[in-house]
């Protein structure tokens, strides 16, 4: 691998910077207003320069003050959110004369196909100019040998462009592919102000796509996506976009719905894994909050340091939080991939885990909306947040980037890759890949032809069991195959609750009465608020040191079936459907399906949440296995005093097989102690909660059970499956 000179990285800089100022698209040209400078922007306008601590007033085109804004002590302002027009900023009644400058709109033309042409990206660290002139910083790796290198872009708000972060760029150069890492706006040496995953950057990632397929050295000048949950991310608001240049994205470990996926499952805010990130996001987003950022100021990178002017005016996302606990169309759905998925026209590579520690496992939905998409491939699995980078994902993922990336007959480097990646991740050494698909002697045209012929979703089961293999290994101990998702052979399938703590496939056909009445205090004390303590990276090992405890003694209710006749496989997210009444007007469900085995472990499965005022269901999204509420604060009521109501709570998906003999487990209680990170601003303070189930409040749980998935006799190990702890049951 290369490395470029002082000399060679300041070239690009200049260069690209020139290019920025000349080339800029129609607008985006930056006005002198005597004190300060304004840059237009996409939906946006900036004040760079301007005095510290001085109020300045934006006017629209017909002279109307429009809004006003004190200068921070950087010198800079910014203002969002702005239709498309022209625009003119000068010093609060000042009644000065007005140079306007034009604010495009996300939906308008991207920039001539030579603004892209004329930047030039060199092995090494530079800057990659966007239509409104603010520059990303971006670092290029390329891999030996002689080019064009089939390439691929890594783009995100950690640190992809950091040249020290050398982990992603020696994995996919060791591949073949020329590697980009590049920092989003205001975020690293990028310029700009940054806003999770607001439009701009949207654009922005179409502008680098195009800028870096331009380059001679990227093959077929095109250019892929590749990275792990926030760059997995922000592969889709990049292909929404639709860049000409795009071959193809491979999001790992990602969401379909910030809001209700991971920000406010059910509801409830999660503060232990969703706020903190977004606090951390905060933080390396201000002023030198990356530190190699400084770094490369203080050793004379002027471009770092001037565009570190505008990270005073991002947007504080903790206040964003506080200010919308319902779901908004304004604020959710620009946040919610699973609206604007349909836009994709690439071929897409996804993959994750159902107990994702962090994103949380809801991605499939994502699926059955990539309509547009050519082909849609899935590797779904137990396990953890790397669980998509896994052994038993890793030569599937690598074949796809051969396939529709680098156009060629995939390869065997991944052998050599991917069991040094999984021992980095995990710790577990000398594993290697499991038989892969043979492509020798196979045409390119042929080893496409028989990636394709297989079915495209793969679920990858008990991963960590696999025969042969060390216990916790990122290995599936056994694949099944499917045409698509939902799995179109799955049966909604019910069990019933019973006054008695029993689950059982008839309905109950006792009346009501209050004698039968069962109960809990909703006491989010009574638990740990998380089953695992240590750092976030030692819940990726072998054998993580789970805390899952039993509920203790009135504080949550269980149910539990008769030992299981034949084995049932759910593929799928589930509905528990509870008719629930409270002492309080609200209270907080927190609802947990595991697997009773006969020799007397228990196996967590799934979980699932509700705040009991976000009941209302969307109904046309809604079905038997899968509840979708509003969210909306329209539709928030409490719950009527002394009258059991209908609830139905969201199991999140997951894959499992249950054996004859094993029992199915159901408990609800106040949320807190299911996941490893994961924790709750519950509003549960002590409350009674009931719950009925007889012959006409028929509370239940429902399952997508797929027919026909031949599972191996025996159970795995207790403890042996990754991020599903394993306990002794206590019932």
């Amino acid at each position: 691998m290369r490395t470029a000179s002082r000399a060679s990285i300041a070239a690009v800089v200049i260069g690209t910077l020139l290019a920025g100022a000349q080339l800029g698209a129609p607008g985006a040209v930056a006005a002198d207003a005597g004190d300060f400078t304004v840059r237009p922007s996409v939906n946006q306008l900036y004040v760079l320069d301007a005095t510290p601590g001085e109020q300045l007033e934006l006017v629209g085109a017909e002279g109307a003050v429009i809004a006003t804004g004190i200068v921070d002590t950087a010198g800079g302002l910014a203002w969002r959110e702005l239709a498309a027009g022209s625009y003119a900023v000068r010093p609060a009644g000042s009644g000065a004369p007005l140079e306007t400058v034009r604010v495009t709109d996300f939906a308008d033309p991207a920039p001539a196909q030579s603004f892209y042409d004329a930047q030039s990206l060199a092995d090494g660290f530079g800057y990659i100019a966007t239509r409104d002139g603010t520059t990303l910083s971006a670092n290029v790796s390329l891999p030996d040998g002689a080019g064009p290198f089939p390439t691929v872009v890594e783009y995100s708000g950690y640190d992809p462009s950091n040249p020290a972060n050398t982990t992603m760029a020696l994995l996919y150069n060791t591949l073949g592919y020329a590697y980009v890492g590049v920092n989003i706006r205001g975020t690293g040496c990028s310029g700009g102000s940054f806003s999770n995953f607001e439009p701009i950057q949207s654009l922005d990632g179409y502008d680098v796509i195009e800028t870096v397929a331009a380059q001679s050295w990227a093959k077929f000048h095109q250019a892929g996506m590749v990275g792990i949950s926030y760059p997995g991310i922000s592969q889709l608001y990049v292909a929404r976009t639709r860049p000409p240049h795009l071959s193809a994205i491979s999001p790992l470990s990602v969401i379909d719905d910030t809001y209700r996926a991971t920000l406010y499952p059910g509801g409830i805010l999660n503060t232990g894994f969703a706020v903190p990130w977004a606090t951390e996001r905060a933080t390396q987003a201000a002023p030198y909050g990356q530190a190699w950022a400084r770094t490369r100021a203080d050793g004379g990178d002027t471009v770092c340091a001037a565009n570190q002017a505008l990270r005073l005016q991002n947007p504080d996302p903790l206040q964003m939080i506080r200010d919308n606990p319902f779901y908004t169309a304004k604020v959710g759905d620009p946040l919610s991939p699973s609206l604007f998925a349909h836009d994709i026209d690439v071929p897409v590579f996804l993959a994750g885990a159902w107990q994702d520690e962090q994103t949380g496992g809801h991605f499939p939905a994502l699926l059955d909306d990539l309509t547009s998409a050519p082909h849609v491939y899935a590797s779904l699995t137990n396990g953890s947040h790397t669980e998509s980078l896994s052994l038993g994902v890793f030569g599937r993922y690598a074949d796809f980037l051969d396939l529709y990336v680098a156009h060629r007959v995939p390869g065997e480097a991944k052998r050599l890759v991917a069991p040094i990646l999984a021992q980095s991740l995990t710790g577990v050494a000398g594993l290697s890949l499991p038989p892969q698909p043979d492509y020798s002697g196979l045409t390119y045209e042929q080893a496409l032809q028989r990636f394709e012929a297989d079915d495209p979703i793969q679920v990858l089961f008990e991963e960590g069991a696999a025969a042969g293999q060390p216990s916790g290994a990122p290995l599936p101990r056994f694949v099944r195959s499917f045409a698509s998702w939902p799995i179109p052979s799955l049966r909604p399938t019910a069990w019933h609750l019973t006054d008695d703590g029993r689950l059982r496939r008839a309905p109950s056909d006792e009346r009501p009465g209050p004698a039968r009445e069962r109960s809990y205090r909703a006491d989010p004390s009574a638990l740990p608020e998380t089953t695992y303590s240590g750092s976030s990276s030692g819940i990726w090992a072998a054998h993580p040191d789970y805390d899952w405890r039993q509920i203790p003694a009135g504080t949550g209710l269980g149910w539990i079936t008769a030992p299981l006749r034949t084995s049932i496989v759910p593929i799928g997210t589930g509905s528990v459907d509870l008719w629930v009444r409270t002492t309080a007007l609200d209270t907080d469900l927190e609802v947990t399906l595991s697997e009773v085995r006969p020799n007397g472990t228990e196996v967590y499965v799934q979980s699932g949440w509700l705040r009991t005022s976000h009941r209302r269901l969307d109904a046309a999204r809604s079905t038997a296995v899968s509840p979708v509420h509003t969210d909306l604060e329209s539709d928030a009521a409490p719950l009527p005093a002394s009258r059991y109501t209908k609830v139905r709570v969201e199991l999140f998906p997951f894959a499992q097989a249950f054996r004859a003999g094993s029992r199915l487990r159901l408990t609800v209680d106040a949320p807190g102690g299911a996941r490893p990170l994961w924790a709750f601003d519950t509003i549960a303070h002590g409350e009674r909660v009931f719950v009925a189930a007889d012959a006409v409040r028929r509370s239940r749980l429902v399952l997508a059970v797929v027919p026909g998935v031949r599972v191996p006799s025996s159970a795995p190990p207790c403890a042996s499956l990754r991020s599903q702890p394993c306990r002794t049951y206590r019932g």
